[in-house]
């Protein structure tokens, strides 16, 4: 099991990573609101544990934010604000649990567990296989979607086709001769070029997602971040 902790207390942050890590869960860490949907994106993880008093960005903000962009993975909320409404508040918003502090250290792995089986059980989806978010975009396994910060987006058969290979493979090259054959699967009428004018039109619709399809010549295609 792969678990996102974001803490800002250093010394709940290092005892909670050092505590789960000997009970056999993979811990990533993050100290901050500002880069904490960065880290969620990054490490796909199975599960997260939140704190709501964060700096850059609060809790609550990181959550909503997440859920918007399509980010489903499992959230065990840990936080001081230990009110009714404090909770209602973050479930509304998306948690899928609250744990108030001081918290007993069984029950919060527990707890955890608890989460990451209901997720397996409910996705089908085995620790570890978590759907990567590349640019606010990310592949539904289950349709074949592809999603923009939680929105579908509207394109043409061959354009998603395209759009699910390189988005599989962020950073690396694809071959012409690969992305043809997945984009025109058994149309051997068609010519091979056809499949630049796909990635005309694809690069234009993906442009405000803030993700460049570059032509590598001689190598294929590749999708990246824009440069800021």
């Amino acid at each position: 099991m792969k678990l996102l902790l974001v803490e800002d207390n250093p010394s709940m942050r290092i005892t909670l990573q050092r505590t789960l890590e000997r009970r056999g869960i993979e811990v990533t860490t993050c100290d901050d609101g500002s880069s904490a949907l960065d880290r969620w994106r990054a490490s796909l993880p199975d599960v997260v544990l939140l704190d709501l008093s964060l700096p850059g960005r609060d809790g609550l903000q990181v959550l909503s934010d997440a859920r918007a962009e399509g980010l489903g993975t499992p959230v065990l909320i840990l936080t001081a604000r230990g009110t009714v409404g404090d909770k209602i508040i973050g479930l509304n918003t998306g948690a899928d649990d609250y744990l108030p502090k001081p918290f007993d250290l069984d029950e919060l792995e527990a707890r955890v567990r608890a989460l990451g089986r209901r997720h397996t059980a409910a996705t089908g989806m085995p620790f570890g296989s978590a759907q990567p978010v590349w640019c606010g975009m990310r592949i539904d396994p289950d349709s074949g979607a592809v999603y923009h910060e939680g929105r579908p987006m509207e394109l043409p058969p061959r354009e998603l086709a395209m759009l699910r290979a390189v988005l599989a493979r962020p950073g690396q090259a694809i071959a012409k001769e690969r992305l043809f054959e997945l984009v025109f699967a058994g149309e051997t009428h068609v010519q091979q070029e056809a499949i630049e004018v796909v990635a005309y039109r694809l690069r234009k619709k993906i442009a405000h997602t803030g993700a460049q399809l570059l032509t590598l010549r001689g190598l294929g295609y590749l999708l990246r971040a824009a440069p800021e």
